[in-house]
This record gives C-alpha cells, sequence and structure tokens, in this order.
C-alpha cells in the first residue's frame, strides 16, 4: 500500500511491515521513532540493523524476528539504510510463516519501480511512506501546527514566517529543532517577529544558505562558492544542501511556469526575479534530475561528498553566468 503521513499513525496497527523513505532523513528517523511510540515496543523488544550487516546478521534477524519476546509484548525489527539489493532478504522476513515482529525498514531516496518500493507498494499487509522535503504549503502548516497548537505561540508576523520558510523545509528534525528552539525563546511574549527568528537562526548558515542558494541561480559565481566555502567550513551537510538546492530549484520552477513570484524574505527577491528571467522549465528539470544523481552519487561513489557538491555547483553556477548572458543578447 502507498501510505501518505496523515495514514501512518491509524494504520501502523494493521500492517505488519512498513517502509519508511526519501529525502528527509529527519522525518525518517521521526516517523521510525512514531512507530515504536504507537505500537508500544519497549526497547529490550527491539533489534536494530543496519542494511550493510544484513548478510554477516541475517540468522540473528530472522531468529529474532520469528520467535516471541522473552520479556512479553509485541517485537520489532528495524532494518536501516535500506536499498532495492535488499529487497530479498526483506522480502523473505516479511513473508515468512513464523514472523512474530513488527518489521520497520528505513531507506534514502528509492527510486520507482525498484524492488523494495515494489513489494511495499504492491502488498496489503504492508505499507510503504514517502518523506520528502517539505515544500513551502507543508512547512507553513508544520510550522503554524507547532508554534500555534502545541506551543501556545499567539501571532507570527509575516517577514518571520516568511523567513522559516525560505529557511527550512531540508530536514524535518532540524526543523522541529527549531520550532522548539524559538517556542522556548518567546515564551514570555507568545509572538514571534523576523528579529527573534534571525537570533534563533544562526547555527544553521541562514545567511550563508541564502547567499548560496540565491546566487547560484542568478549567476552569482564568487557569491555562489564563497557562500559554499562558509558552509562547509561550518560542518554543513553536503547532503543538506543538495536537498535545500532541490526544493529551491522546485520553488524557482513553480514560479517559472506559473508566471508568479512566492513569498520571499525581500532580501533574495532581486536574485530571485533575475533567475525567473533566465531558467526556463526545461532547464529546471533537467537540474532536478542531475540533483537526484548527485545525491545518488554520494551515497555510493566513495567520492568525497565535498568535492562532489563544490564540482557541481561551479559548474551550474558557470552555466547560470553563460545562459544570463546569452539572455540579455
Amino acid at each position: 500500500m502507498k501510505w501518505k503521513e496523515s495514514d501512518f499513525s491509524k494504520g501502523i496497527s494493521g500492517i505488519k511491515a512498513v517502509l519508511i523513505y526519501g529525502p528527509d532523513s529527519g522525518q525518517v528517523d521521526e516517523l521510525c521513532d512514531k512507530s515504536v511510540e504507537l505500537l508500544n515496543i519497549e526497547k529490550d523488544n527491539i533489534f536494530a540493523v543496519d542494511s550493510n550487516e544484513l548478510d554477516a546478521k541475517q540468522d540473528a534477524l530472522f531468529a529474532e524476528a520469528c520467535t516471541p519476546s522473552m520479556f512479553g509484548g509485541r517485537k520489532m525489527v528495524i532494518i536501516s539504510n535500506a536499498g532495492d539489493s535488499d529487497a530479498k532478504i526483506i522480502r523473505d522476513l516479511i513473508e515468512h510463516s513464523a514472523l512474530d515482529a513488527m518489521v520497520v525498514i528505513s531507506a534514502g531516496d528509492l527510486r520507482s519501480g525498484g524492488g523494495l518500493r515494489t513489494l511495499f507498494e504492491n502488498g496489503s499487509d504492508v505499507a510503504a511512506i514517502a518523506c520528502y522535503t517539505d515544500d513551502a504549503r507543508t512547512l507553513e502548516t508544520l510550522i503554524r501546527n507547532e508554534l500555534f497548537n502545541n506551543a501556545g505561540i499567539k501571532q507570527i508576523s509575516p517577514d518571520a514566517m516568511s523567513y522559516m520558510i525560505t529557511h527550512l523545509g531540508g530536514d524535518r528534525g532540524i526543523t522541529r529543532g527549531f520550532l522548539t528552539k524559538i517556542a522556548l525563546y518567546v515564551d514570555d511574549k507568545k509572538t514571534i517577529d523576523l528579529d527573534d527568528v534571525e537570533k534563533c537562526l544562526p547555527d544553521t548558515g541562514a545567511s550563508n544558505v541564502d547567499d548560496f542558494l540565491y546566487s547560484l541561480t542568478a549567476g552569482h559565481i564568487q557569491s555562489t562558492m564563497l557562500a559554499l566555502d562558509r558552509l562547509l567550513y561550518d560542518n554543513f551537510e553536503p547532503n543538506m544542501l543538495i536537498r535545500m538546492l532541490d526544493r529551491h530549484f522546485k520553488t524557482l520552477l513553480t514560479a517559472v511556469v506559473d508566471g508568479q513570484l512566492p513569498r520571499l524574505f525581500w532580501k533574495v527577491t532581486d536574485k530571485f526575479n533575475t533567475a525567473m528571467k533566465i531558467w526556463t522549465a526545461n532547464e529546471i528539470d533537467s537540474v532536478l534530475v542531475r540533483l537526484n544523481e548527485l545525491e545518488a552519487q554520494m551515497r555510493t561513489t566513495g567520492m568525497p561528498v565535498e568535492t562532489l557538491l563544490r564540482d557541481f555547483s561551479l559548474k551550474l553556477v558557470l552555466k547560470t553566468y553563460k545562459m544570463s548572458v546569452k539572455r540579455r543578447n
């Protein structure tokens, strides 16, 4: 079965296995933790294994999954970082006649039609749920729910909301961590303005992220590479930057197709307007495909991820600059 996030809480108790996958690793981890909570799984009843240990620990995995708990209660086995190459072992596990445990599989981005997605999307007693990075709409809903409903915040200024939407969304875990932090910061006044957000967000490299994303799509070579240098120096995760680039280009694609600006922080509006004049929908689609390939390279080739990101960024901003010159002539 294919699930949305809204299906998870009400459906998890009625299946024997779930695949949680996608580029938002924070949301993948969040749903894995939530499955333990919803099913009331005790710590002693959890057997966790990484996919690269499956061959070595296959016997132990099946033994744990197919025998009752010594401590009482339901068991759970969790296989992390799974890929399509693991589909046969996982199929054998969830179809085993003696299976006595809930099976949770976590994975990164998986291709449509691959072994794992096919196994879980087509089964009647298993489910697959995709965890894609939040777009502006889902991110605003998350922010409002967490701050208004759960933290008791009374008001968020438009500039503050725009700034949060611009700088969050690449990873659900980071987003929730920030929302918890800012709710505590403004607890005395229960309102959030731009100054509050800027003070609570410096550790995410917000201004450097802006410079990197918006300078790149506007063809500003020096600003792009300087911002990237600063982000990597501050130990910003390359995978996270790839996900932010993906979301940024999807936002740009929507604007190019619709001809309308999204809600933006005022400091980046000019660069975004410039990008809309440079990029076509087909060119953006090509970049989105390349971003997916780049993320796969980072996981599988063993090449230094910083090197891959620097090479990709330099080539792309040079291409953008050339396109901008061509558009002007």
